[in-house]
């Protein structure tokens, strides 16, 4: 009798699948809709990679506030300029208008997808006084379908929704 490389003799059969058989059409189809619904599953658990628009809006509401707060305690004008593609700040310094270089007011671009619509004007301007009053300003952050408006008041308080 031989015996083949696996110890098993030629010509036997295991009494549940024979070398000859492959697998049926039914256990490939099961195969693949358990693939296909773990892939699904994965897919929609995924956040999407460019963030959350308001996370947008509530990162720059808080640097506005935070720009806000300086120039109460500093007693110094600061001001706020929004462009389709970003924000930043600058600080009044011996009589002129100086941009700030460090955190958090350094310049800043929307996050990717993302544009704001400030009005009729390519970029906008507020300015914070000492008091922390500023000029009324509506800033709508977009992408895709998603739309978001950041309201900052004459009294400099801010809204995000």
């Amino acid at each position: 009798m031989r015996i083949s490389e696996t110890g098993a003799e030629r010509g036997s059969t295991l009494p549940w699948r024979s070398a000859e058989h492959g697998f049926t059409l039914v256990e490939l189809l099961v195969v693949l809709a358990i693939i296909g619904m773990a892939g699904a599953a994965v897919a929609l658990a995924i956040p999407d990679p460019r963030g959350d628009l308001r996370t947008d809006g509530e990162r720059f509401a808080a640097r506005v506030h935070a720009a806000q707060d300086a120039a109460i305690i500093e007693a110094r004008d600061m001001a706020l300029w929004v462009s389709e593609s970003g924000y930043g700040f600058e600080r009044r310094e011996a009589g002129r208008w100086r941009r700030i270089d460090e955190r958090p007011f350094r310049e800043q671009a929307w996050s990717e997808g993302a544009r704001a619509l400030v009005g009729p004007a390519a970029r906008a301007r507020i300015r914070f006084d000492a008091t922390g009053q500023a000029e009324p300003l509506d800033v709508t952050l977009m992408r895709d379908d998603s739309r978001i408006t950041i309201r900052i008041a004459a009294d400099g308080t801010i809204h995000v929704g």
